[in-house]
């Protein structure tokens, strides 16, 4: 998994170690953290490790599965957050995810791993489509999305069960040909 290895001005993205999970159990353990994501809190080590186990499993044919991969800062070797992506099954549309440790939002480190996700999977992999998702009281989370350039497709009203209540969705996608535009801009 080293090809899934990538470098931004302040981040290193690589595939995760045994050593990290210490790190990822705590931030996935603070409830404001894992608020509006699908695991509960608190996120014990145990369950860390089998979780990083399975991701050192991942191979690229294993359409429809999720990649994550650990955020590092440069500056110190820190590990902040995760991000993610899988391949849909047509091999041409990909779905986008991110998780940041609380002391790390607010600092533009969402953005930059989510535009290195979107160089990789369009540039790279040459998807036609990449989509994510998230609770609109979720308002960091959107507004990553929006600021990348992606479009906002959907809300879907009451339409995910999620740790005793309907949430809704809001549903964000960009084609290949809005980042081509989009790169231009720049």
């Amino acid at each position: 998994m080293t090809a899934y290895r990538f470098e931004t001005e302040r981040l290193i993205i690589r595939p995760f170690e045994l050593t990290d999970a210490e790190v990822f159990s705590a931030y996935r353990s603070d409830t404001s953290v894992a608020r509006y994501q699908g695991w509960d809190a608190p996120y014990p080590q145990e369950k860390a490790i089998e979780f990083i186990q399975n991701m050192q499993q991942w191979k690229p044919e294993m359409l429809g599965e999720w990649l994550q991969l650990a955020i590092v800062r440069k500056d110190s070797g820190e590990m902040i957050g995760d991000c993610a992506f899988y391949i849909l099954k047509d091999g041409k549309q990909a779905e986008i995810g991110m998780t940041l440790a609380k002391n790390a939002q607010g600092y533009g480190f969402g953005r930059e791993a989510t535009i290195q996700l979107l160089v990789y999977l369009f540039d790279e992999l040459g998807m036609q489509r990449v989509r994510a998702n998230c609770d609109p009281r979720n308002l960091p989370s959107w507004r990553v999305l929006e600021r990348v350039g992606m479009r906002r497709e959907a809300h879907m009203i009451r339409s995910t069960w999620i740790k005793g209540e309907w949430t809704d969705d809001y549903w964000y996608a960009m084609l290949a040909e809005e980042w081509q535009e989009l790169k231009k801009a720049r």
